[in-house]
């Protein structure tokens, strides 16, 4: 496989080809080559002889000195929204930050993530309009160590994605782009040309499906845009897509940042926040030791920098202030820059549905709600994260408006987690105890931190730079799904025609192939294969039982207990009386699902679901067992919906309409990689992408019973239930249960409960004695 280094150096041979820009050529701009990194860049200055990246000697320019239009936060992103309307760009609102339709990411890590879709692992594209806007918000935990250090790094940031698509037929293309993006710099923000210094780069996805040239974009040493422009992708050598993207991702901070000169992107991003923090706290800030550090501060990148301490110490000489003095005055700024980094980037992910966790997802955001706790411990700062994300969500608002309407549900998780944090502190004590002052490898923290959720300071001991890097090896924020082989390899046969979506219990239908196992293919079947955590159906193909339904891609194979003939006429009928348990069994799990989102809260999504035909799962997400109290009111409000007799809707949508209508929450019960979803909704109550079989109305259902309430980890809750004639049986079998003990103990069933308690009392008197004896 080729890899990234190796294409670049084979574009760079070329650049007439990948980066050829007119409209620069028309404005004065030349292309040279960096004297330090070999790349080559575009630039105004002819005497200028690398780069701009601060890592080939540029430093902070605009710190202290501000360039361009001075605009807040807010402004710059209104700013930039009006720009690009005027010019024929649609303005969409931003995705969730949990990345709900990319089955191989948790998170929404770049504005062109919104549009990207997986059809049977060919990577596609979905868009509402065409150009468009975005202020995505995306979330990056690569440089955890940076955020708060550097004045660039976020482990939340706003990227308004500028993005046309379907290149020639639609959209715009290289010279368009660069053109809109040259004059919104200077004609908007007001930036001298001269300014301007054009990087050449390239983009590609990890698996080299699509990648090419882009330009990024640098003002005084600060990286504003990536200009890039998806034309490739690698089989067996560089081939033309057949769409090519313009994939353009501003920095809203950045943007802000410069035309500001702030001394770092926290101060004008977190303007208000600030202010209050330092109300609050009574943090000293020497502006002017600060605005030096800051300017020279670029090069303080964790990634690249092998000894972050030995920079430190050369700032430090260069400023004229001792080592000491200067982390004595820098060290609780960065500590309050990245709490304020941190909570911005917990409120849009609870805001979003999302909570911390030991797993997953979840685990990255308890990570930073610990980093952020620790630090208001360490310096002593009395404030609470619940009331610094009040802060971002009244900042915030006017673009965000879901932040608002939000905010209950993101100051209850934040609360429960610092509990959850505490408890955790409580129990660690012995094992801080234990390991306090001892010589520790990095390895070591990390496995104490992972295990134990104890954190390097706690055992009195710096973080090291690599500390954060090693968490992501364990816990990488992409997903890699284990490539499971098929049992059995089905290429070359047709798509086996669905008739189970509709009330067909027989049917005949022509054997197309027999595997060994005694698995069967037919042109045509009802029997619904087990998938989506629903069972499989069985019954009779002939006179031989169905024992199992599977399906391999688009083609569904029936194990049957005898033999079939390739080319062999059959008679199929399906167990009806178990479809129909099923059935219920499954709208109950919908119904029950949507009734837990609304009595408990936004954040409670599905984790998975299993149907059968004695009962049906459902795992929600929630940070504690419900009480008795919360069961009972799940279960009422189950069977109101069930005597309301709702339709259940069953449609297919375009994915990107059903996306559109419904949300990203369709995907609760996983990412369907077709551009047509099936959708099953209960209006009012639940809506989701859903492959397997329903009712038409919530009647049928029967009578739900909860049977059972457990969590099973540490953000995970098991309801267990039974409906229809299996919740009967069930109750009638307590009922007969319940007799009997009312009879064992003598009374009547209504004072079965305090006939129980007496008895119990009873018997822990006579255990006592019985110990009293004993000794």
């Amino acid at each position: 496989m080729v890899n990234k280094s190796e294409l670049l150096e084979h574009f760079q041979k070329n650049p007439e080809k990948y980066w050829k820009f007119d409209f620069l050529k028309e404005k004065g701009f030349v292309r040279k080559t960096c004297s330090t990194c070999g790349r080559g860049f575009w630039t105004l200055d002819t005497e200028r002889k690398h780069c701009p990246d601060p890592g080939c000697g540029e430093i902070y320019g605009f710190i202290g000195n501000p360039v361009g239009k001075k605009l807040s936060y807010i402004e710059m992103w209104k700013t930039f929204e009006s720009f690009f309307k005027k010019h024929g760009h649609t303005s969409i609102s931003r995705y969730p930050v949990i990345a709900r339709w990319r089955p191989d990411l948790y998170f929404t890590i770049a504005s062109i993530v919104d549009f990207q879709r997986f059809d049977n692992g060919v990577m596609t594209f979905d868009y509402p309009a065409n150009p468009l806007i975005v202020p995505q918000v995306c979330l990056r935990f690569n440089d955890i160590a940076n955020v708060g250090v550097t004045g660039r790094h976020h482990t939340s940031f706003v990227m308004p994605g500028q993005h046309a698509f379907n290149w020639p037929k639609e959209g715009y293309w290289k010279e368009e782009c660069i053109q809109l993006n040259y004059e919104f710099l200077t004609k908007e923000l007001k930036i001298p040309p001269e300014e301007l210094v054009y990087v050449e780069e390239l983009w590609t996805m990890p698996d080299f499906s699509a990648f090419g040239p882009y330009l990024e974009t640098y003002v005084r040493g600060l990286e504003l845009v990536n200009s890039g422009f998806m034309e490739f992708a690698w089989h067996n050598g560089i081939v033309e897509l057949p769409v090519k993207v313009v994939d353009v991702g501003w920095g809203l901070e950045r943007l802000t940042w410069l035309v500001n000169g702030t001394p770092t992107g926290y101060d004008v991003i977190f303007s208000d926040a600030i202010k209050r923090f330092k109300r609050r706290t009574g943090i000293e800030y020497d502006k002017e030791v600060f605005l030096k550090y800051a300017q020279l501060s670029g090069k303080l990148d964790i990634e690249e920098v092998r000894n972050l301490n030995t920079v430190r110490r050369e700032i430090a000489k260069k400023i004229g202030i001792e080592e000491k003095k200067l982390l004595e005055k820098i060290e609780p700024i960065q500590a309050m820059y990245a709490i304020l980094d941190h909570t911005r980037t917990l409120t849009f992910a609870i805001a979003d549905g999302a909570l911390p966790s030991n797993t997953g997802a979840g685990y990255f955001l308890r990570l930073v709600f610990r980093r952020a706790s620790e630090f208001l411990k360490k310096f002593n700062f009395s404030l609470e994260l619940s009331e610094i994300a009040i802060w971002h969500i009244n900042e915030l608002k006017s673009i965000f408006p879901e932040l608002k309407e939000r905010e209950r549900e993101i100051v209850e998780i934040l609360e429960v987690e610092k509990k959850k944090y505490e408890a955790s502190k409580e129990r660690s004590r012995k094992i801080i105890a234990k390991y306090k002052g001892r010589p520790l490898k990095v390895e070591d923290l990390v496995r104490l931190y992972d295990s134990q959720g104890i954190t390097p300071e706690e055992l009195g001991i710096e973080t090291p730079e690599e500390f954060y890097q090693m968490i992501q090896k364990l816990h990488p924020v992409s997903l890699k799904k284990k490539e499971e082989k098929e049992f059995v390899d089905v290429s070359g046969l047709p798509e086996t025609k669905v008739l189970f979506y509709d009330p067909i219990y027989e049917f005949k239908a022509k054997v197309i192939k027999v595997f060994p196992g005694s698995w069967v293919v037919l042109d045509q079947t009802a029997f619904y294969p087990t998938k989506g955590g629903q069972a499989h159906d069985t019954g009779k193909i002939n006179e031989l039982n169905v024992l199992d339904v599977r399906s391999v891609g688009k083609v569904i194979l029936h194990k049957v207990d005898g033999e079939l003939k390739e080319g062999e006429e059959v008679y199929c009928k399906i167990d009806k009386k178990r479809r129909e348990i099923l059935t219920k069994h499954h709208d109950a799990v919908h119904i029950v699902n949507g009734v837990v989102k609304k009595l408990i809260g936004s954040w409670c999504n599905q984790a998975g679901s299993d149907v059968r035909v004695d009962s049906a799962r459902l795992d929600v997400t929630h940070y504690s067992a419900f009480t008795e109290e919360q069961t009972e009111k799940i279960e009422d409000a189950a069977n109101e919906i069930v005597q309301k007799a709702l339709p259940i809707k069953k449609l297919v949508l375009p994915r990107i309409e059903a996306e559109k209508k419904y949300g990203f929450t369709i995907y609760q019960g996983g990412y369907v990689p077709s551009k047509q979803i099936r959708i099953v909704e209960i209006p009012g109550v639940d809506v989701e992408a859903c492959g397997g079989t329903h009712g038409d109305n919530t009647r049928d259902v029967g009578w739900i019973v909860i049977t059972r309430v457990k969590k099973i980890s540490d953000s995970v809750v098991r309801i267990e239930l039974k409906a229809g004639e299996a919740a009967e049986t069930w109750l009638k079998e307590r009922e007969r249960i319940l007799k009997e003990v009312a009879e064992e103990l003598g009374t009547n069933e209504d004072s079965v409960v305090e006939a129980v308690e007496k008895l119990f009392e009873r018997w822990k008197k006579l255990r006592k004695e019985i110990k009293k004896r004993k000794k």
